[in-house]
């Protein structure tokens, strides 16, 4: 089996602290997720984290224009220079302070950062003349402001700055020199000043602050005395001295403070969000309210508007609620919320697609592997969940809960439809499920039974005794009914459920045993025990077949407290959750540490140790004492509570359990969260695998991904093969062989080079394996407006659907995100049709009116009476090709033009002929 599994994802949480970012389609979001950056993609509903890690958690991220650069900060003012197209680290950098706001200049040659009191502009790495790459290189530094800076923002020229700070001001600089007499500074707020804004036409600027006060400022005339007293007469005047004035005050008036704000100066829309959990929508030149929406009772603590000024993006801290909202139809894009306690377990679906967590906060959350979405949440049980584990078929999942019960839960219909309890209320620690899915077994930490019940029914039918302590782990074989039961008595027993009775006898082990897990074909059983060692066992005959001790493998880290360093500390020095791979050859094992190792089990030999976290806000990362922050008491620095010294009130208020590490909310524990792994899993895939940690839901798994990916490629399949066969109207092969080269500028050309009429005939012979490729590159080709051909490509989506909908029907998870793609230009396109359609409804009026005001055709029949235009049929009417007929007339292409009846029409008299005579006049052509 291979053991090059690399990091891949994280689930389990979507935000924690800090600010997103849209990119500039505005179709993907970034989002801080601990010592995390992970990316959404809110067409193809995908998601993924990048691999490198903070030291602290993140609390900025900035992204320049042309979404090459991007750049991480955490609590520490240490930086990270990432590529944001390879996902590859440029460069680490250390501001030494905690850095409050980071914004790229909109003509991506300087960024800005407020730090502390000061404004810093830093050049945007990039090659010199002399071919030196230059990463972090300090431009400016403005000074002024007598307290921190809360933000920085940009001109659309790039020219000027502004800066917003906890002293109640704002502050205006310029960015060259020759324009220094620009600076400014905007006072008046009576609190601290959240952020600022320019206009479009950058000639008036927008403040709000903390208490909800709007300011608008204007450069208009200075006011004095002088201008009320002087005379109309007077025009030989000076000029009047002009600055920045506030023309108009709004105030929002909400029951909480206002926490963010964020402006769209081509919509004109500004963005809030409150400490209450309400977010408001204006309209901000007459200040009305559009929308008002709440998140919850939680503060909103970031908010952000993507280019087009269409989605909103919110995000709670407290709960780690993510947001995406469109705000026109009133839809959410994106709705999720990760565990706000510590995850407990982890289970793969039968089919590697899901995987089900349980945590603490008691509540069950079904993950998509591919998209990183929770599809699905379960909150029947009200206490911490223990246990998850699927049913064979993979359509019923079973949870176990410290509430004392243990539910089944329809996956189809979403519903739980049986619950299962003991007796006794007794809070149960762990389950497992007969591979028939007919008996579910629970057991306890308070008990010593082992409880059976009929999954049909729902009765209890049997208790199992014969353990001498509390039970720690259950599980059955997957190819036969046997049951394994470990306990802290120091043995497993082996049970035969439906006789029951015990097939051998109990296997004694030296210490507390605290997990098992058995091999798939149900012969082997490996036992982690709390002297750290993993023993493998043959369950046929109780006999001992392999050894191997974790303590030397196992990486712990010191805690804060710890007057010691790792090396010598005990704690953690053993595994807690262990998993077999698909072909029973490896072992895979995690704990109370920093540490997941996997094992091969004939050799006994260390694989690979992967490293959980290096998130030094978490205790049990630090490896060595670091003396520097040693007070002259000899007491860490980081143990001291400073939150008494923090200005704003909400933040030293803490009511919080004192040394508390498990319930509530994880951000505002006083005792600092522990690194640890609660479950690991492989994927019935063989290709990743899951561990349930302090940071999330971590996945693993074997790198497959290529930049370069050329599809079914051979050495005759070339750019100048495919030019030759689109030349020889061979539109399928030249379409085959774009998509097997896999270059854009070549299947755009190919596409747009195929007949109207022969659209038909190539999406007949279209292989069912090109059509996913096919719809995704109309897709994002029409998204991103690369092509006006809109009619042409939506024929070609219509004939697809046509003669591959029932394959596209039977293969829906795999066209999911592709028919979402289509399904959002549609709806976009429809709105811009509907909005023309508005703005030019009085010409379509007047167009549809001006018809009927046309001067009417006079005609006359063979008596000379008049007749209407109106009495005339289209079938009485022929055109004759005889050019020398005398009885009609010679239409402007020479054709002879008469009625069937008799009837000659009469046409217009014509102002350049010499006679007035109406048989010379121009005729009309029918």
């Amino acid at each position: 089996m291979k053991s090059d599994f690399k990091f891949s994802n994280l689930l389990g949480t979507v935000y924690r602290e800090g600010n997103l970012v849209f990119t500039e389609d505005g179709m993907r979001l970034l989002s801080p997720v601990g010592n995390r950056v992970s990316c959404f993609d809110l067409i193809k509903s995908q998601s993924f984290t990048f691999n490198y890690q903070h030291r602290k958690n993140v609390n900025n991220i900035a992204l320049n224009k042309q979404n090459t650069l991007m750049i991480s900060i955490d609590d520490d003012g240490r930086a990270i220079l990432v590529n944001f197209v390879s996902r590859v680290v440029l460069h680490h950098f250390n501001f030494k302070s905690r850095v409050n706001d980071i914004k790229f200049s909109p003509c991506g040659k300087y960024f800005a950062i407020g730090i502390g009191r000061f404004v810093q502009i830093w050049k945007t790495p990039d090659m010199t003349e002399d071919k030196q790459f230059h990463p972090f290189v300090r431009y400016k530094i403005y000074l002024g402001h007598f307290d921190d800076v809360l933000s920085v923002i940009w001109s659309s020229d790039s020219r000027f700055l502004i800066s917003t700070s906890k002293d109640m001001t704002c502050k205006m600089f310029s960015l060259h020199s020759d324009e220094k007499d620009i600076a400014m500074t905007f006072a008046g707020h009576r609190d601290y000043v959240i952020n600022a804004f320019f206009s479009k036409d950058q000639e008036v600027i927008y403040t709000v602050s903390k208490d909800g006060a709007l300011f608008k400022w204007e450069y208009t005339e200075r006011p004095s005395k002088e201008d009320e007293e002087s005379d109309d007469d007077d025009d030989d005047e000076e000029e009047k001295p002009m600055s920045w004035r506030i023309t108009s005050k709004n105030f929002f008036y909400a029951d909480g403070k206002l926490k963010c704000a964020t402006f769209h100066p081509e919509s004109k829309l500004l963005v809030t969000g409150f400490t209450n959990g309400e977010f408001r929508i204006y309209e901000i030149e007459d200040f009305n309210l559009i929308q008002l929406l709440s998140m919850g009772q939680n503060a909103v603590n970031t908010v952000n508007i993507n280019k087009t000024g269409e989605w909103l993006a919110f995000g709670s801290a407290k709960f780690g609620q993510l947001l995406v909202y469109e705000w026109q139809s009133e839809s959410y894009i994106l709705k999720q919320q990760g565990h706000f306690d510590s995850l407990n377990t982890l289970c793969y679906s039968p089919d590697g697609s899901r995987i089900v967590t349980g945590s603490d906060d008691g509540k069950i959350k079904i993950w998509d592997v591919r998209s990183g979405f929770c599809l699905m949440t379960f909150t029947e049980h009200t206490s911490a969940v223990t246990h998850v584990q699927f049913a064979k078929k993979g359509q019923v999942l079973f949870s176990s809960s410290l509430d004392g019960t243990i539910r089944a839960f329809d996956l189809i219909r979403f519903r739980n439809f049986r619950t299962f309890t003991a007796t006794t209320r007794i809070p149960f620690s762990c389950l497992a499920v007969d591979p028939s899915g007919e008996v579910v077994v629970g057991g306890s930490q308070d008990t010593f039974e082992i409880f059976v019940w009929s999954v049909q029914t729902g009765q209890l039918l049997d208790s199992l005794t014969g353990h001498d302590g509390p039970i720690s782990y259950l599980t059955f074989g997957v190819e036969n009914s046997i049951l394994a039961s470990a306990s802290w008595d120091k043995t497993i027993r082996i049970w035969n459920i439906f006789s029951r009775n015990q097939t051998v006898e109990p296997i004694e082990i030296q210490s507390d045993v605290l997990c098992l897990a058995m091999r798939p074909d149900c012969k082997e059983l490996s036992v982690l025990t709390l002297d750290g060692h993993i023993s493998v066992y043959d369950i046929e005959d109780a006999k001992q077949l392999h050894l191997i001790d974790g303590r030397k493998d196992i990486v712990t880290g010191r805690y804060l407290e710890d007057r010691f360093t790792a090396k010598n500390s005990s704690r953690g020095k053993y595994f807690s959750t262990i998993a077999y791979s698909f072909d029973g050859l490896t072992l895979i094992a995690g704990g109370n540490n920093n540490s997941i190792c996997m094992y091969d089990i004939d050799s006994e030999v260390l694989l690979k140790r992967f490293i959980v976290s290096e998130n030094m806000s978490l205790d049990g990362t630090l490896q060595f004492l670091n003396s520097k922050k040693i007070t002259d008491a000899g007491i860490n620095s980081d143990l001291i509570d400073r939150d008494g010294e923090l200005s704003d009130l909400e933040d030293r208020m803490d009511n919080s359990l004192p040394g508390a590490r498990r319930g509530g909310d994880p951000s505002k524990r006083r005792g600092r969260p522990e690194v640890r792994v609660t479950s690991v899993q492989f994927s019935p895939t063989t290709s990743a695998f899951a561990a349930a940690s302090t940071d999330g839901l971590l996945i693993y798994s074997i790198n497959q991904e290529v930049i370069f990916d050329p599809f079914d490629l051979d050495v005759d399949v070339t750019p100048e093969a495919t030019i030759e066969s689109l030349n020889e109207k061979e539109y399928l092969i030249a379409l085959v062989m774009a998509f097997r080269l896999n270059e854009s500028y070549l299947i755009h050309k190919v596409l747009e080079s195929i007949p109207l009429q022969d659209i038909q005939l190539v999406c007949q012979d279209l292989p069912v394996i090109y059509v996913n490729k096919v719809l995704n590159f109309i897709g994002e080709l029409l998204i991103k407006q690369e092509s006006p051909h809109i009619e042409y490509y939506l024929i070609f989506i219509r004939n697809i659907l046509i003669q591959h909908g029932r394959y596209i029907s039977e293969n829906k998870f795999e066209f999911q995100s592709t028919m979402k793609l289509l399904s959002r230009f549609l709806n976009k396109t429809a709105k811009d049709v509907v909005n023309i359609g508005k703005r030019n409804d009085h010409l379509l009026t007047y167009l549809s009116f001006s018809k009927d005001l046309k001067q009417p055709l006079e005609v006359e029949d063979d008596e000379g009476e008049d007749q209407d235009e109106d009495d005339l049929d289209v079938e009485d009417i022929v055109v004759d090709e005889d050019e020398d007929d005398e009885e009609g007339w010679l239409g402007p292409n020479g054709q002879s033009v008469k009625a069937t009846n008799g009837i000659v029409f009469e046409g217009p008299d014509d102002d350049d002929s010499e006679d007035d005579d109406d048989e010379d006049d121009e005729l009309i052509e029918v």
